[in-house]
């Protein structure tokens, strides 16, 4: 090899051992202030002892139970294009869970209350439209189909712009996950 190959491979594998170095570090995350991490805690226990509601079984295993679950053929354009008070809109508040969801979120520790199905489908809503119906891709409902999750950050929720930290928790029917309940805890 010539000098000048030797010098560019060198150069090379300088390079990517310091890429792989930066790759292989740990993300630096804020933690959540501590009264803020102990009411999320608090939530976490309010959320599983919620999921376990009859009602909000039922309503997940309802759901699950449909081809297309409970609006089938929504997509999230074209919900994005609902008005607040649609009939296909209200009637996820207006069901026994939409009902029992707005009664849970009277806690005005939370702002906003949201139950998916095993495929990420609005089930039922508390007092809001959920900004999309499906979120099959957002870690609320990744997470909580895997078990108890608290996002690591305190932000604006997307629904409600109030300052908050998202928790999510699996139904469980029968030892198997059947939806997941949502919400975001506010951040005082």
């Amino acid at each position: 090899m010539h000098t000048a190959q030797v010098k560019k491979v060198t150069h090379i594998a300088i390079a990517s051992a310091a890429l792989l170095l930066f790759v292989a570090q740990p993300t630096a995350r804020a933690e959540l202030p501590a009264p803020v991490h102990a009411k999320v805690e608090q939530y976490k226990k309010k959320l599983v002892t919620w999921a376990t509601d009859p009602v909000v079984v039922k309503a997940a295993q309802e759901a699950n139970a449909k081809e297309g679950g409970l609006e089938p053929g929504m997509t999230n354009s074209k919900w994005d294009d609902l008005a607040e008070h649609d009939a296909k809109v209200t009637r996820f508040q207006t069901s026994g869970a939409g009902k029992l969801l707005t009664k849970l979120e009277q806690d005005k520790g939370i702002s906003k209350l949201y139950l998916r199905d095993t495929k990420g489908n609005l089930v039922a809503s508390g007092t809001n439209k959920p900004l999309i119906f499906n979120n099959s891709t957002k870690p609320p409902f990744i997470n909580g189909m895997k078990g108890v999750w608290a996002a690591g950050e305190v932000k604006p929720d997307p629904t409600s712009q109030v300052k908050g930290v998202h928790v999510a928790v699996p139904v469980v029917d029968g030892g198997k996950i059947i939806g997941v309940l949502h919400t975001s805890v506010v951040a005082d």
